[in-house]
């Protein structure tokens, strides 16, 4: 069996908002939105990585809250796992710092109103369900992303 590499996302929480981070790099990403977050480094636990993933994207001092149930599959060999996190107190406010350009702070109702990346469609449809909100028109937002056989998302250049 071939191993698995394991990317992290944040459901960063604030008041009911979920934070969606639009990329900017790679070129083929750029312009669609993600759940902030990154690869694990060999030695590293998910939840170390995901505090360090924000801490080095949006300048942040979060800390993992829970596991969101399930596991979505990247391209081979990585797999996204998502955690719900929250900023610690006395952190800096979240700033696109790197693969970047934009923030926003979305309510349930805003969720599908940006194009998300394909793999995390329904990884934030999960998170949404776990929240207790409904995941509106999330078949309209799966069926206009468009980024899926080139996407590096887990790589060095897409991470």
């Amino acid at each position: 069996m071939s191993e698995r590499i394991v990317v992290v996302g944040a459901a960063l929480l604030d008041g009911g908002r979920l934070l969606a981070a639009r990329r900017s790099a790679p070129p083929e990403l750029a312009g669609r939105w993600e759940l902030p977050g990154g690869k694990v480094e060999p030695g590293e636990t998910p939840d170390a990585a995901l505090v360090r993933e924000l801490r080095e994207e949006l300048g942040v001092d979060a800390e993992t809250v829970e596991r969101v149930p399930g596991e979505w599959p990247l391209r081979p060999p990585y797999v996204l796992q998502v955690w719900t996190a929250r900023l610690r107190p006395g952190s800096a406010g979240p700033e696109p710092l790197q693969d970047h350009d934009e923030l926003r702070l979305l309510t349930p109702a805003e969720i599908w109103t940006v194009a998300w990346l394909d793999q995390d469609v329904p990884a934030v449809r999960e998170v949404l369900r776990v929240l207790g909100a409904e995941p509106e028109a999330a078949e309209e937002a799966e069926a206009g992303a468009g980024v899926r056989a080139g996407d590096t998302r887990g790589d060095a250049t897409g991470v």
